[in-house]
């Protein structure tokens, strides 16, 4: 079998995609740390019925972060000469600053108020990251879509906890 003058660049590209991957779910995960569902205060809020079962949190965080972080490799692989992937991968990195506040707001303070406003932004910063990732390659974009979708369900469980439990959004 012959080796493509292209094995050491797709290799490395190969390599860099699972970075990509990686780093996104680890800077994804590390919230979690500072709090998360089995706290005996988040155990004693009333939840909708709706709430999904606690495993299937991890599940599709798990998913949407893998698929983020491909859909930023798509993005940057394109090089930050372009103005576009530029804007591109700085609406990515505000939408994620969102998404790692809002797990330490909710669980470790204790904000479930103050978390749904946090949401709210995620959602209208991920709608537009989709649209400056759809500039650079659509295909990145479409990968983001189940993120915004999650989002929205999230937002709505995260205002449906505030409303159960009396807590005031203002």
């Amino acid at each position: 079998m012959e080796l493509t003058r292209n094995a050491p660049r797709e290799r490395r590209d190969w390599v860099t995609l699972v970075g990509f991957v990686v780093l996104v779910n680890v800077v994804g995960a590390v919230p979690a740390v500072l709090g998360g569902p089995d706290s005996a205060w988040f155990a004693a809020l009333e939840k909708p019925w709706f709430y999904p079962p606690s495993v299937t949190f991890g599940i599709v965080w798990t998913l949407l972060f893998t698929l983020m972080g491909v859909a930023l490799w798509l993005v940057w692989r394109r090089g930050t000469d372009s103005s576009a992937v530029r804007l591109a991968l700085g609406a990515f990195v505000l939408q994620f600053v969102f998404n790692v506040a809002w797990t330490p707001v909710f669980f470790a303070l204790q904000r479930p108020a103050a978390a749904f406003w946090i949401i709210v932004a995620l959602v209208v910063a991920v709608v537009g990251t989709i649209a400056a990732f759809a500039r650079v390659d659509r295909r990145a974009a479409a990968l983001l879509v189940p993120y915004l979708l999650w989002g929205c369900f999230a937002a709505v469980l995260n205002y449906t906890i505030v409303q159960l439990n009396g807590y005031a959004l203002f």
